[in-house]
Formats: C-alpha cells, structure tokens, sequence
C-alpha cells in the first residue's frame, strides 16, 4: 500500500510540473488517503502482533 502511495506521490509531482493542476490535486488526494490507511495499518499491526504469546 505504501509503494501505490509513492506512486500516486510521483504522478502528481510529474503532472504538477507539467501543469496539469487537476489531475496533481486529483493524485495528491490519493496519495495522502493511501499514505494514512497504512499507517493505521501499520499501528494495528504493532499493536496486535505484539499481543501473541512467543511460541
């Protein structure tokens, strides 16, 4: 998920430069929900992997 994130973060970098405002807002957004969504995720995942007894 956080490799989609870098990339949505790429198309807007590139269509920002190229001008394309709508399309870099458009990418930006997703980006930032991606970029969220993993790292609630990832929090959940320390906290609950944390919770198993060792084998």
């Amino acid at each position: 998920m956080l490799r989609w994130a870098i990339l949505f973060l790429v198309i807007a970098l590139i269509a920002a430069f190229f001008g394309f405002s709508g399309i870099a807002t458009t990418a930006t957004e997703i980006a930032k929900i991606l970029f969220f969504i993993f790292i609630v995720l990832f929090v959940l995942a320390l906290i609950f992997g944390k919770s198993r007894p060792p084998k």
